[in-house]
């Protein structure tokens, strides 16, 4: 069927998923029952066209192994199928292992493995140069800068995943394991010294840092739930204490022995100043690849970094200094001094604030809402993922002021009496293709970037918002087209603000954000046993193990950046994906019950999202995916209406 469509049919109108029905749900008039059609289920996704080529073929199992499915065919999209843009960046490395080399950027322009295969080229061997420039001292990253500036204690600022170990693990072979990654991955071993207005940095060379001094081996035999939660938050919180940045302690593992019949589980807590979520899907593979090369003694043998992050962080000061850069500066500074009205109960004190006196609430969303968020929903709306949730929380965050409105003033409802844009520090991933020579997709480091981003859903009433509609549709495509015009997806912002003296006068001083929004992809997990804990669930070795706690991710003292921080993350379970948002804020500024109704808020706005997209008119094209010919987003829905009339 989808070899007859696309003979017949143009690309955009060829149906990304076929669904078997015995027959067609009706109205009680006989007419089409829409709303009663299932949602395309992409993870029991059958494939379309098969591949004509060895290299088509290659690609459809790639795409396949990163999405977590069965079967993909050539000519299906992969952001369709739920990727994202951290996945590309994990297609183009796997891409390179076996052979082809493409960018993440080619990812999105030529989205179906057929496509990638027409552009996609053979790996060349990595420069000998690269592997010592990856040592010596380097710049510091406009994160970095922000972590500084921060202020408060930040030694202990870590991210940390638990990964399984193979039952009777032999402690010399995991010790060559580990060395390995800390010799091939030069941050690992970084040296992180702030000054008064900068860093002293630097990478020492292979074998500065030890295994035997980074790897903890722990008896953890025989311990219930209970006993084991206790241990791993002792020791998690034990190996957070043993960073030491200052010192070039930059990661602990902590190896949880539960005997020869039990898989044991590895701790890794790194310190953020080498650590992201992308760095993680580098850093884990590299772990199992290494410790399968040691199999009989072997010496492992991981694949090359293209270019080091010593090399980037140069890149990146040479970069700040172009006049597209420079171009960029009025814009950052008018978004950078926009009205941020959000409900509270406190002013932000930077001094009070700190990581000790924060709460946090955890919500996760139903796997059927998840799934066509990362697929139905993008499909229609041609939107990434981001797009579809900050859509979410501009909305849900409109209908909380005016609720707020409303009850300070005793009024009806609410309307245009309230703001509707938001303002918000965004965190991306950082690894965007400024430099064509730069190949990030093997390096491991902090490239995380931070920009501030106004997002405007436009005019929506109270109804509107209460149920699913046309208004949705509309203010979707709107943040869509104003995150669209944010240059290189806003990495410019923290290259202007920290690395450049006219920047940071124009930029520095200016109040951050109020909210702070971070969607770190997905993220494979493992569902736990039946009456297990989710700490002590079965893996596949070196696969994260879900539910493990691991140490406080920041020193009580450490200054929070934002009033209210959302980091969202998606879980592949047995049962579906799992969107899971944690919310944080210190206690002083935001009651609990507050923070509450604003998630159960976003939550609805997403479901309305996802329902809305089921309707025949929803979604559609916007002027960004149409830039070739100029037109305004009332021309192109004109012409769209005129098609559905005609077909």
């Amino acid at each position: 069927m989808r070899a007859y469509a696309v003979e017949r049919l143009p690309e955009y109108m060829v149906p990304s998923a076929f669904v078997s029905l015995a027959e067609l749900p009706l109205t009680p008039n006989g007419k089409l029952d829409q709303r009663s059609l299932p949602a395309p289920d992409f993870a029991g996704h059958m494939a379309g066209r098969a591949p004509r080529t060895e290299r088509e073929g290659l690609l459809c199992s790639l795409f396949a192994e990163v999405l977590g499915l069965e079967q993909v065919g050539a000519d299906d999209s992969f952001f369709e199928l739920g990727g994202d843009s951290i996945l590309s960046i994990q297609l183009v490395s796997r891409a390179r292992s076996a052979g082809l080399l493409f960018s993440a950027r080619e990812v999105f322009t030529h989205q179906s493995a057929a496509a990638l295969a027409t552009v996609a080229g053979a790996t060349a061997p990595a420069a000998g140069a690269e592997r010592q420039e990856g040592t010596g001292s380097l710049a510091a990253t406009p994160i970095m800068h922000w972590l500084r500036e921060l202020g408060g204690s930040w030694k202990g600022f870590n991210q940390s995943m638990a990964v399984q170990v193979p039952k009777g693990a032999d402690p010399a072979r995991l010790r060559t394991t580990v060395q390995a990654v800390l010799d091939h991955h030069d941050v690992l071993r970084m040296r992180a010294v702030p000054t008064a207005d900068d860093w002293e940095l630097s990478v020492p060379p292979r074998g500065a840092v030890s295994a035997e001094d980074a790897l903890r081996r722990v008896p953890a035999t025989g311990l219930d739930a209970r006993a084991w939660e206790a241990l791993v938050e002792s020791e998690g919180e034990a190996a957070r204490a043993r960073l030491a940045p200052d010192a070039g302690v930059m990661v602990q593992f902590v190896w949880f022995d539960r005997g020869p019949q039990c898989p044991g589980r590895l701790l890794i807590v790194a310190h953020h100043l080498v650590m992201d979520g992308v760095s993680w899907r580098i850093l884990l593979p590299d772990l199992a690849a290494a410790w399968q090369d040691t199999a009989a003694g072997g010496r492992p043998e991981l694949a090359p970094v293209p270019t080091s992050f010593r090399r980037w962080s140069r890149l990146l000061a040479e970069n700040a200094g172009t006049p597209a850069r420079t171009a960029e500066l009025p814009r950052w500074q008018e978004l950078a001094g926009a009205a941020d009205p959000l409900p509270g109960t406190g002013t932000p004190d930077r001094a009070r604030d700190v990581a000790g006196t924060t709460r946090s609430l955890t919500e996760r969303l139903p796997s059927e809402v998840t799934q066509a968020l990362l697929t139905t929903v993008p499909a229609a709306f041609h939107a990434g993922v981001n797009d579809v949730l900050l859509s979410g929380l501009a909305l849900a965050v409109l209908e909380r002021r005016r609720a707020g409105y409303r009850e300070e003033r005793g009024t009806g409802a609410g309307g245009a009496d309230t703001d509707t844009a938001l303002l918000l520090d965004l965190e991306g991933h950082g690894r965007e293709e400024i430099v064509p020579e730069a190949d990030l997709s093997r390096t491991v480091g902090w490239f995380t970037s931070l920009h501030p981003v106004s997002i405007d859903p436009g005019p929506v009433t109270d109804d509107e918002l209460r149920a699913p509609g046309a208004a949705l549709g509309r203010a979707l495509k709107r943040i869509k087209e104003q995150l669209r015009t944010l240059p290189d997806n806003g990495i410019g912002y923290g290259m202007l603000r920290h690395l450049r003296s006219d920047g940071a006068a124009a930029l520095a001083g200016r109040p951050a954000p109020q909210i702070g929004f971070n969607y770190l992809g997905r993220f494979p997990a493992m569902a736990p046993a039946t009456g297990s804990a989710r700490s002590t669930a079965d893996a596949a070795d070196w696969a994260v193990v879900p539910g493990v706690r691991g140490p406080l991710p920041r020193d009580p003292d450490m200054s929070v950046g934002h009033a209210l921080e959302i980091n969202a993350m998606t879980q592949d379970l047995p049962d579906g994906p799992e969107l899971t948002v944690t919310w944080s804020w210190p206690a002083a500024l935001f009651d609990e019950d507050d923070i509450a109704a604003l998630a159960a808020a976003w939550f609805r706005m997403l479901g309305a999202l996802a329902e809305h997209a089921e309707a025949p008119d929803a979604g559609g094209y916007t002027p960004s995916d149409l830039s070739l010919a100029a037109l305004s987003q009332d021309e192109i829905e004109d012409l769209e209406a005129e098609l559905r009339d005609i077909i």
